[in-house]
């Protein structure tokens, strides 16, 4: 007699949250489906609010478009970009998850050198579950991994590691090029699958991509603003590579881990580098001046909290940035405002369902998790 399967547990269904930033149907969910389906989807509408947005049957998701921000937000709604993908951030504020996934409506399931689909959501989860090494590098990158161990000479003071804030995925066919590289490199496309995982360095920055994203929002949620970008703006696509900037050295701060590697997802479609360099032109002339002002970044002692740290941080930009040009003392009162706007939505006394009254839900009928 043939025992039944016993169907597996979506790990952490409760607790996480998928965030979407789209303007336009979202059919690449159906690639997704059999990882995604059981989670709940906040779903961040750019562009015009009046455009209806398809969502494929069976997703629990919430769907807030510009005029919904503007009602929940009010005033401090100023703080979320419009056009452009930035805007996801209101997803994260509005969350009462304690995980956050976070994937371009361009990136689809890719797969690994045997063929087999990868589980990306899976990979966040298991980079997020497990600590991280930022204070002694160990050789064999992860050493939390199945098959791999601290290296002879790792501290043993150290091998309990720091809790993981930020799981930062890879991606294969099209690479996160900034407009320059694209254009020089039109065809290049990512072929080479690193089976790998390993913690950033405490000091080290990086250019931390949004498309495929994991974090723990309790551990550095208010951290993860995705700045001014966009309609408005004079800078345009270095609005996850701020937030990245920003939660890093946070992270240095509060003894809390970043990691990067597995998993990939399958990057589809190249943006058009020409209107990219309109809007990293900017960027790419006061990126000299912006990643020397992290490198040097220095918190008191009493910013015990990710809130301090940022509203601490948005002096410093204010003071230091400001000098490059006046687009960073309007960005640092932004940063101001996005903790005032996450601590008003994320009170204690502030009911769950509060904010999310009026989103429109889809139920799905029944949740299965297919592993892989």
């Amino acid at each position: 007699m043939t025992t039944p399967v016993t169907p597996v547990a979506p790990p952490l269904k409760d607790e996480l949250d998928i965030v979407i930033p789209t303007i336009r149907n979202l059919d690449f969910l159906e690639m997704w489906r059999p990882f995604f389906q059981p989670y709940h989807l906040i779903i961040v509408q750019d562009g015009d609010p009046s455009k209806i947005i398809k969502v494929p049957d069976g997703f629990d998701y919430e769907l807030y478009n510009r005029n919904d921000i503007n009602r929940i937000l009010g005033p401090k709604a100023s703080c979320i970009s419009f056009k452009d993908s930035a805007c996801r951030c209101f997803g994260f504020m509005v969350s009462k998850k304690k995980y956050i996934f976070t994937i371009d409506d361009d990136c689809f399931v890719a797969k690994d050198p045997t063929g087999k689909d990868i589980n990306a959501l899976q990979q966040h989860i298991h980079n997020l579950l497990s600590p991280s090494t930022p204070f002694f590098f160990n050789t064999l990158y992860d050493p939390y991994r199945e098959g791999a161990d601290f290296v002879r000479g790792y501290p043993f003071s150290m091998r309990e590691g720091v809790p993981t804030a930020i799981s930062h995925g890879l991606w294969l066919n099209i690479p996160d090029y900034d407009a320059p590289t694209q254009l020089v490199k039109p065809r290049e496309r990512n072929t080479r699958y690193v089976d790998a995982v390993l913690t950033i360095p405490k000091g080290t920055i990086f250019p931390m991509c949004g498309m495929n994203l994991g974090f723990d929002r309790e551990l550095i949620g208010p951290a993860m603003y995705f700045g001014l970008m966009g309609d408005g703006q004079p800078i345009g696509r270095y609005d996850d590579m701020w937030a990245g900037w920003c939660a890093k050295v946070i992270c240095d701060h509060l003894s809390l881990g970043v990691k990067t590697g597995l998993p990939y997802i399958w990057h589809s479609k190249a943006s058009n580098p020409f209107v990219n360099l309109k809007k990293e032109y900017k960027g790419i002339y006061w990126q000299e001046d912006i990643i020397p002002f992290f490198q040097s970044v220095t918190f008191s002692k009493e910013s015990t909290t990710v809130q301090k740290c940022y509203i601490e941080l948005s002096k410093m930009v204010k003071e230091k940035l400001s000098k490059v040009d006046p687009y960073f003392q309007k960005l640092a009162d932004s940063m101001v405002t996005w903790i005032e706007a996450w601590e008003e939505l994320n009170s204690p006394a502030k009911s769950a369902p509060a904010a999310n009254a009026d989103a429109k839900r889809s139920r799905p009928l029944f949740i299965f998790f297919h592993s892989v």
